[in-house]
Formats: C-alpha cells, sequence, structure tokens
C-alpha cells in the first residue's frame, strides 16, 4: 500500500508572523506556518516507494535479459536489458523490500536460462535450483554496490553501472570454481566490430560497455514514468493548499534544477557515444591488420549420442563404429589433424609407474586386474588409426595411472602420431563440481544427490597444460567447459606459448548431456569470445554439436566441407532396401529421407545445426596478431572488483543521521 506524506511528519523551517495585537518579534504570538509545497514534495520523495515497483522492474529486467540471448537470441536487447535494474539504482529512496525484489528478478532470469540444467540427470534438478538461487544474488549485490557507488561516494550512475557489473562478473567467474557464462556482453557475440576489444579486457570489456550505455539510457527515463510505477511516494498536500493546481505543484523543480538535469544527460549521452566510436574504431582497425594464414587442416568428428549410454558398455561398440566410419568419410579430404570429441574413445589409456611390482598393483589399484596395466592393446589400436588414416589424431578419452601416491582417473585428450603411435597426453585442469567431482563427499556424504556421478567416480584434475606438435603447427588441446573459462584459457595459451607461439586452441566437448538444448549455442558462442581474447583460432569437436571452427576475430566460420553422416546412412540404407526389394519392386522412395545437410547452419533458419552424425572440414587459419590480454590479464575486471569491495564497506558503513 502507497505511504502518504502528510504536514505534521515534515521537519521544514518555521516562520515567525505577527499578529494584530504585538509585533512579530514578540514569540508569544508567533505561530508555524504550513510548510512550502517544494518541502512537501521534498520530503514525499524521500520516502521509501512500495516494493510492487521495484519487482515489476526487475521482472522486466529478466525478461529482457532472457530475450537477449539464446535460444531466441534477440541481442539488441541487451543494451535496454538492465536499463530497469539502472533505475533502482538511481532512485533517492530504494523501494521497499529491494533486496528480495532483485532476488526474485534473478530468478525469473535464472530459472528458465539455466533450465538445461535438469536434462543432464534426475539429480540435476536440485543442481538447477541451486545454482539459479546462488546467481540470482548478484542482483541483488549488483543494484545494493552500485546505489552505494552513487549515493554515499558520489559517482555518475554512468560510471558505478559498468564498474560494479563488471567486477561482478569477474567475481562470478572465479568464486565457487567459477561460471562465466550468460555475461552480459555475451549477449553482442555477432557484433564482430564491437567484440573486439576482447583482446584488451576479455569479454569483460564487452560487458562494461554494454552496462554504460544501459546506464545511459537509464539517465533518460522520464520521472513521469517512475511516478507512474508509484516509485516515488505519492504526496497529499494540506487542506491549505489543496487549491494549488497540479501544474503549479510539479512546477516546483527550478529552471536551475532542469537545466543541472539536461547538462547532466548530455554529458552522459556524449561520454557514451564516444566510447562506442572509440570501441567501434578500435574494432575496424584490429580487423584490419589481420592476415590469416593457412594452418592445419582439421577434420572434426561428431557423434550424436545421448551421454546416458557413454557408461554403459554395451554400446562402447556402436560408439567406436559410429566415429571410425566418420573417420573414414572425412580421409579423402587429406586432414593433417582428425579430432575426436570428450571422452568419446571409450577404453581408458592405462599408465602404470614401471617401477611397480605387480603386488603394488594390486595394493594401489585394488578394483583393477593387474594384466590391465601391461595390456598395450589400446594404444595399438589408436597407432594403428593413425595409420590409416595417414593424420594425427587427438582422442578424447578416460586415462588411469597409478605409482606410489596411488590411483588417479583423468579426462584426457591423447595425441597419436603415424610414426609414434602416443606421443603425448593432456589431463583436464578445471573440473565440473559435482559433474565430474563431488566436493568433500567423504566427509559430507549427502552432497551426492547433487551428482549424477555414480558413487564410485569421480576424476582428478591435471597439473599443468600441453601443446603437441603436429608437422610445423603447435596446437594446446582444452577440455569440456574449460573453453568457457577465460583465465583458464589465457593461462594455456600463454603457458604453452614458449618456444613457439601456439597456433591453435582444440576444444574436445561432449554436450550429449542436454539433449541439442539451448546449452549447446551458449556454450559455442563463450567459446568465440575465448578466440578474441588470446587471437588464437579455437576448433571444437562436439558429441551432439555444435563443432565448428572459430577464427582470432571470433567469427564462428562456415567449413569448407561438412559431411552428413545421417543422410550417408539413409542413403546406404535405401541401396539395400532397394537391392532386397528389386524383384517385387517394393521400393522406398528418397522423398521419405532427410536431405543432404551440407551447411554447419540451416539456410532456412540461420540457426546452427545440432544432434547430428557429422563430419566438418575445415583449414585453421592462423592469426598473426598479438594479444594484450594474453600479456597483462584480467587487471581491468580485477580492479572493477576491487572497486566492489569499496563500495561493499562503504554501504556497510552507517549514515550519520542529521540534527
Amino acid at each position: 500500500m502507497a505511504t502518504h506524506t502528510s504536514a505534521p511528519e515534515l521537519a521544514t523551517e518555521t516562520k515567525i508572523v505577527s499578529d494584530a495585537s504585538g509585533p512579530a518579534s514578540n514569540p508569544r504570538t508567533a505561530r508555524r506556518t504550513e510548510p512550502s509545497v517544494k518541502d512537501i514534495i521534498a520530503a514525499a520523495r524521500s520516502q521509501p516507494a512500495p516494493a510492487l515497483g521495484g519487482l515489476i522492474l526487475s521482472g522486466v529486467s529478466a525478461v529482457l535479459l532472457f530475450a537477449s540471448f539464446t535460444p531466441l537470441d534477440w541481442s539488441p536487447l541487451g543494451w535496454l536489458a538492465i536499463v530497469p535494474l539502472c533505475v533502482l539504482i538511481q532512485l533517492e529512496r530504494a523501494p521497499k523490500r529491494l533486496w528480495l525484489t532483485t532476488w526474485t528478478g534473478g530468478l525469473l532470469f535464472w530459472l528458465p536460462t539455466l533450465q538445461w540444467l535438469r536434462l543432464g540427470h534426475e539429480s540435476m534438478y536440485v543442481a538447477w535450483f541451486a545454482l539459479a538461487f546462488y546467481l540470482s544474488a548478484y542482483w541483488w549485490a549488483f543494484v545494493g554496490l552500485s546505489r552505494a557507488a552513487v549515493h554515499r561516494c558520489g559517482l555518475p550512475m554512468t560510471v558505478a553501472v559498468p564498474l560494479v557489473w563488471t567486477g561482478l562478473e569477474f567475481c562470478r567467474a572465479h568464486l565457487m570454481t567459477g561460471f562465466a557464462w550468460y555475461q552480459l556482453g555475451h549477449s553482442q557475440y555477432r557484433w564482430i566490430e564491437l567484440i573486439q576489444i576482447s583482446d584488451l579486457f576479455g569479454a569483460y570489456g564487452v560487458s562494461t560497455v554494454v552496462a554504460l550505455s544501459n546506464a545511459v539510457l537509464a539517465g533518460l527515463v522520464p520521472q513521469s514514468w517512475l511516478s507512474r510505477l508509484r516509485l516515488i511516494a505519492p504526496i497529499q498536500l494540506p487542506s491549505e493548499l489543496r487549491h494549488l493546481s497540479p501544474p503549479t505543484v510539479a512546477d516546483e523543480t527550478s529552471p536551475a534544477d532542469s537545466r543541472g538535469l539536461f547538462r547532466r544527460q548530455l554529458v552522459s549521452v556524449a561520454a557514451g557515444l564516444l566510447v562506442m566510436a572509440t570501441v567501434l574504431g578500435y574494432g575496424y582497425v584490429r580487423r584490419g591488420q589481420a592476415e590469416f594464414t593457412a594452418g592445419p587442416r582439421v577434420a572434426l568428428i561428431q557423434g550424436n549420442f545421448e551421454s546416458s549410454v557413454k557408461h554403459d558398455p554395451a554400446e562402447f561398440g556402436q560408439m567406436y563404429r559410429t566415429h571410425e566410419l566418420l573417420t573414414g568419410y572425412a580421409v579423402p579430404y587429406k586432414p593433417d589433424l582428425i579430432i575426436w570429441p570428450e571422452t568419446m574413445f571409450r577404453w581408458p589409456l592405462s599408465d602404470a609407474d614401471p617401477n611397480l611390482s605387480e603386488n603394488d598393483l594390486r595394493r594401489l589399484a585394488p578394483m583393477i586386474p593387474v594384466e590391465h596395466w601391461r595390456d598395450s592393446y589400446v594404444r595399438k589400436a589408436l597407432h594403428e588409426m593413425s595409420q590409416k588414416t595417414g593424420a594425427n589424431l587427438v582422442i578424447g578419452l578416460d586415462r588411469f595411472s597409478v605409482n606410489e601416491q596411488g590411483l588417479k582417473h583423468f579426462n584426457s585428450a591423447a595425441f597419436v602420431t603415424p610414426d609414434r603411435g602416443v606421443a603425448d597426453t593432456y589431463d583436464k585442469l578445471h573440473r565440473v563440481i559435482f559433474g565430474e567431482y563431488v566436493p568433500l563427499k567423504e566427509s559430507l556424504p549427502w552432497l551426492k544427490a547433487f551428482s549424477p556421478l555414480p558413487d564410485d567416480f569421480g576424476i582428478s584434475a591435471g597439473t599443468s597444460p600441453a601443446a603437441f606438435r603436429c608437422g610445423s603447427w603447435q596446437v594446446a588441446p582444452i577440455i569440456c567447459f574449460e573453453d568457457t573459462v577465460p583465465h583458464l584459457v589465457r593461462d594455456v595459451v600463454r603457458g604453452t606459448s614458449t618456444e613457439k607461439r601456439l597456433d591453435c586452441l582444440l576444444n574436445l566437448t561432449n554436450d550429449g548431456w542436454f539433449h541439442g538444448s539451448s546449452e549447446l549455442n551458449q556454450h559455442l558462442i563463450t567459446a568465440a569470445f575465448r578466440a578474441v581474447e588470446c587471437r588464437t583460432p579455437l576448433v571444437r569437436a562436439v558429441n551432439t554439436g555444435i563443432s565448428a571452427v572459430i577464427d582470432g576475430d571470433g567469427v564462428i566460420r562456415e567449413p569448407e566441407t561438412l559431411i552428413d553422416g545421417d543422410a550417408t546412412w539413409t542413403k546406404q540404407r535405401e541401396q539395400l532396401q532397394e537391392t532386397k526389394h528389386a524383384r517385387s519392386d517394393r521400393r522406398v522412395p528418397l522423398s521419405m529421407f532427410d536431405p543432404v545437410r551440407s551447411t554447419l547452419t540451416d539456410p532456412a533458419t540461420g540457426r546452427w545445426r545440432k544432434s547430428l552424425n557429422a563430419a566438418v572440414i575445415d583449414t585453421v587459419p592462423l592469426d598473426n596478431r598479438r594479444s594484450w590480454y594474453i600479456a597483462s590479464g584480467d587487471w581491468f575486471a580485477g580492479m572493477c572488483s576491487a572497486a566492489c569491495g569499496l563500495f561493499l564497506v562503504v554501504g556497510l558503513i552507517p549514515r550519520r543521521r542529521s540534527a
């Protein structure tokens, strides 16, 4: 219910007036006049508004921000999405229960945005709600810290909003193992010139620009709109002043105040336009400096298997035959490098310390037969595959290692060459919490309910990045969601560019958990920013899709060749049926089958193709440019995060009450 402000509640100036019986200076004859209209309006506007307005604005931001990302992908809405939240920031007095309304708005965004989490496993419903609840707290923190920066530190909203938003994105990418998805700048992935500043500031820089523009637009919102949302408390005039017309009340803002507001708006708009012009100018210049040269020709093998079958031994053979057949289709195109997705080769690679005896192996790894450690079948099979294809292979598989410290299980990439066989391996550095390990599962066993993992499953983290030498090129693998972690990818590129600059990043991923949902799109979009940040092309081999080559500008390229495995097998089945029914002339018409898909995107819809068996053939465009982000890191976002800490301290200091 609205809060009404009346004259007795106001602390106003008093005026001494005279009556008929004495001079004005006689206190016995003095009386207080009613407060002025200006005093009443000022006091009313200092009262907290009802919570409904804050809830409406938070909800509008949730809808706009959801629409700016996949699956709707209406990226222009990103420039408006947080304007309603900025309006809550600029109000002199916050609406009631602001923390609750903004947290609720965050839930309205994160719950539908992350709905793909539930597709992985029944137990992931708990993780879905828990993650959405945690991430929603950043909305409350954004509004609260920005209000402290504006109203306690005196910063303009056009400075406070981008500082706080960027600082919180940096915190979100690191805390709780990090979640750097759905950053505000990611909504602008198709504006290639805009995202080029990622090689200076990371993707955080793009978020800063978009947040700044939102703040500028929020400063232009008319006061009348705020009144309609009841964000400014309604004013009740005393009876003596009710004869004043509404225009008289509304005109209490002085011409000087109006001119000051106009100047502030003009300055903020000019600053926003200047920043945009600078960013776009930089983008055009940097794109013009690119001299892409031909690197290795890659074949990205993309099966189409739900992750639930990955742990079923009865499916291992079918998974292998599918990937082997797709590899065979790619061989005529003479690739230099063939890449299988994460863990799609289901027989593990095993490494045992040669100094360990059989008794040691039984003691350290009691669940694994001793003869398994001495069996070289997997290595021989991979070597033969590389020799048959005449290409180097990067294969996603499980790897077991045992030494005196114990048994470890890694999610790995094996590098296989025709002449040396298994030449090197890389063990995944960044594990997915509850997806690849359960923290504190020994002391808090109930945490296993948050994970789809079997009780005896979990992987160890690798210790360092790896670089594979493929001919004259040097490539570095990253696995699964590692391509969504900006600081990790930077460390991989920097750590492998010692003797020779890294030529290409290889991402091996299994997105079969998410059944063709918007997660596949957003994973690809997020990965594109890593290529710009590092000025290093990135190729992705992904189970179920979307496999692609991304150049150093962040352009997701249409490949030279896309082999539609499903259509090819359909034609083969049709030929078999025609042969079988030739005598009876009962044939299956070609029109019953799907047409051959030969492009990464569907020409009719412009959307990427997903959930198909395919092989993507393309030549990697090597980038000649250097990246300041590689050299300097997250200094900018880190400073924004430090500013958030300062605003938190200021916001916690109680206000001094005026006498």
